[in-house]
């Protein structure tokens, strides 16, 4: 006898499948957990919705926040489908959903990607940050959202049982204000960030007095009994060490991870003024530390002394003259037999192509011509800007720096399809589908050797 929870996906299914978005959004509405659940074919429902065409269902799921980027048995996204069946509006809408679609004054424009820890389902609505009275409001509010952090790791449930033919998911644990009242009444000790709002697809209010919004906020506790917290929260832990467990979230959260986080880390490192010394205090929702020096030069104009930081930094995937090798380094930190795209800080004045080609000469004693963006990824260890880039050498010997990597080489098209697509990792072992070195990598093999 299926049991309940896969006679809803298979119904979820069968609903996306027939293009019925009055029934979809009412199940959504009840059991949004389910958006990205797959059968035993590995199809989700965005993958009917695109196999059939079905704009509006294709739409609502991506509104709701499904993972474009799952898989299924053989290796094909909801995008390859909709390009294999010849759906061309429900590729525009996959490839531009995030930031609409090409203006045709752009025909050479690339598609935007959407890499892990880029994903999520909040509006960050920045203009509530500086309403005090509508965060306190929220902070109590029934139907708001407060997801836990211990010294940085966030608290997270295991969805799924040993029965599913699907391997477990692991999520954010989401707590109410009664839950995290206690830690709340010490500011002190703990950091609060307000982190956006659900969005919604037609913004409902529930009371004449209330708004409708969802807010999420996050907490780090410094030193919290571990043991203590998970111990009133059955099937709750905290997720660690940072990686690679972080991987381990459901795509469509990981990006709440990396903007908490990051805003978190940045609170742990700078309780006091790093332009005097003195004490600040948190305002803007979290967005801002305030010093509470007079006179101190940080009050005047906007300075990153005052504002949470984030850290560019150059990821590049560089191709050989010919266009069918590319160059892959690895560290002594990496597992056996793994090679990744080379990588590096951005330094103060210099431009994203400049550092892509400084920091593989200085890496690998390559020199790199012509440089092309990708796409980007944020990284929260503890709030990096990964730029994903290609570039192409002008010339091939390799003189590796010791203190920088362990090893470098070039590697065949062919080489890298058998560890990529076709999972044999004999001769090469590419990082997991969740970095954006391993999109970088994918992008290479799907096109053509001309940049």
């Amino acid at each position: 006898m299926q049991n309940p929870r896969k006679e809803m996906v298979t119904q979820l299914h069968n609903v996306c499948a027939l293009g019925d978005t009055t029934k979809l959004f009412a199940l959504l509405s009840h059991s949004s957990s389910l958006i990205n659940e797959t059968g035993e074919n590995g199809w989700s429902a965005l993958m009917y919705g695109a196999r059939n065409g079905h704009f509006e269902v294709v739409k609502m799921l991506l509104e709701k926040g499904c993972d474009k980027s799952c898989v299924n048995k053989s290796r094909q996204t909801a995008l390859d489908i909709a390009k294999f069946w010849g759906y061309k509006h429900i590729v525009n809408l996959l490839t531009h959903s995030k930031g609409g679609p090409t203006p045709n004054f752009l025909v050479n424009a690339e598609e935007e990607y959407e890499n892990y820890f880029g994903s999520t389902f909040l509006d960050r609505r920045s203009d509530k940050r500086t309403e005090s009275n509508w965060l306190k409001s929220k902070h109590t509010h029934g139907t708001s959202v407060y997801i836990m952090f211990s010294n940085l790791c966030p608290l997270v449930s295991l969805i799924g049982t040993k029965d599913s033919a699907q391997e477990p998911e692991i999520k954010l644990c989401r707590l109410q204000h009664d839950e995290v009242e206690e830690h709340l009444s010490k500011p002190n000790e703990v950091s609060l960030i307000f982190l956006g709002v659900e969005k919604q697809l037609n913004n409902p209010c529930s009371a004449e007095q209330d708004d409708g919004l969802v807010a999420w906020f996050a907490l780090n506790v410094d030193n919290l009994s571990a043991d203590q917290f998970e111990g009133k929260h059955e099937g709750c832990y905290f997720l660690k060490p940072p990686m690679p467990a972080f991987l381990q979230l459901i795509s469509t959260e990981a990006g709440i991870l990396a903007q908490a986080r990051s805003v978190l880390a940045w609170h742990s490192r700078y309780k006091f003024c790093p332009t005097c010394g003195g004490e600040t205090v948190i305002e803007d929702g979290g967005y801002k530390r305030t010093c509470l020096k007079g006179g101190c030069p940080s009050l005047r104009g906007i300075h990153n002394t005052s504002y949470p930081r984030v850290d560019p930094v150059v990821i590049m995937l560089i191709v050989h003259p010919d266009g069918n090798q590319c160059l892959l380094g690895r560290k002594t930190t990496f597992p056996a037999g793994m090679f990744s795209c080379l990588a590096g800080f951005v330094e103060p004045g210099e431009t994203i192509e400049d550092a892509v080609r400084r920091e593989v000469k200085e890496e690998s004693g390559v020199t790199v011509g012509h440089v092309q963006y990708v796409s980007c990824q944020p990284w929260p260890m503890p709030s990096s800007l990964m730029i994903g880039c290609l570039g192409v050498a002008i010339s091939t010997e390799i003189t590796v720096d010791k203190t920088e990597i362990e090893e470098a080489r070039w590697f065949t098209r062919e080489q890298v399809v058998e560890a990529l697509i076709k999972g044999n990792q004999q001769s090469l072992v590419v990082p997991p589908r969740h970095a954006i070195a391993h999109q970088l990598v994918k992008h290479w093999i799907g096109m053509n050797s001309n940049l």
